[in-house]
């Protein structure tokens, strides 16, 4: 299967301060984006889903900016990768949080599930 890249735009009312620890520390993303997450001892960050683990390691990181995550358990030279970016509009004062989902999954089934994920981030912080 070829992989093609989901890109998704998510209004938060809530500032990037206050929402970048969800998108890059490993109990930030244990509430929303995966069953558990840990990080080893190679700063590897460990994600489980559906009792399978699967490991990333944060390639990019700007504080209260952006992450990327690469996947390791794949193609080593086209790795699936995930990157959160928040913006902010500064007329609405309103952040967005834009996602970059390189993966095997096909555009539908991609927004389908980021759009539960960003579902359950906004409960979490009420935004």
């Amino acid at each position: 299967m070829s992989k093609v890249t989901f890109n998704g735009e998510y209004e938060f009312r809530a500032s990037k301060k206050m929402l970048f620890p969800y998108i890059n520390t490993a109990s930030g993303l244990a509430q929303w984006f995966a069953d558990d997450v840990n990080i080893n001892a190679d700063k590897e960050f460990i994600f489980l889903w559906d009792g399978e683990e699967n490991k990333a390691r944060m390639a990019a990181s700007r504080i209260n900016s952006f992450v990327k995550f690469e996947f390791l358990n794949g193609d080593e030279d086209d790795p699936n990768h995930v990157e959160f970016k928040l913006d902010m509009n500064e007329l609405t004062q309103s952040v967005y949080l834009r996602i970059t989902d390189y993966s095997d999954m096909d555009v539908e089934e991609a927004q389908e599930l980021w759009d539960s994920l960003i579902h359950d981030l906004k409960e979490i912080v009420g935004g």
